[in-house]
């Protein structure tokens, strides 16, 4: 029940963040920012989330997050929408560092209730 909770908070989080930036201010339809929302959601839970943040600390798992979310963002808006290079890259880039923001503190969420050592 506790990944469903995490990922429900992390997928409104992204969610928010990407309408905000790439549907608002660089006019990405919706459901393209849903796609990359549900494909970033999945791959950032897993790898920095899951994977990197309990072998290392906050900080790295958080630095891990923006490239993750840089190259998705990036690459895939650039298949959804057609949209140039630069472009793309300038928006991919927005959203990193306002998603990193999040993740930075989202991860002490994950780190008290998912990863503390439970009492036995």
């Amino acid at each position: 029940m506790g990944h469903v909770k995490a990922l429900s908070i992390k997928g409104i989080m992204t969610l928010v963040v990407l309408y905000v930036i790439l549907s608002l201010g660089f006019g990405i339809s919706f459901i393209n920012t849903l796609i990359l929302t549900i494909v970033l959601g999945a791959a950032s839970y897993v790898l920095g989330d899951l994977y990197i943040l309990p072998k290392t600390n906050n900080i790295t798992a958080t630095m891990a997050d923006f490239g993750v979310t840089f190259l998705i963002i990036w690459l895939l808006g650039i298949a959804l929408t057609g949209m140039e290079l630069g472009t793309m890259a300038g928006a991919a880039a927005i959203t990193a560092v306002v998603i990193a923001l999040g993740e930075y503190f989202f991860h002490f969420y994950i780190s008290k209730k998912l990863l503390a050592p439970t009492k036995d």
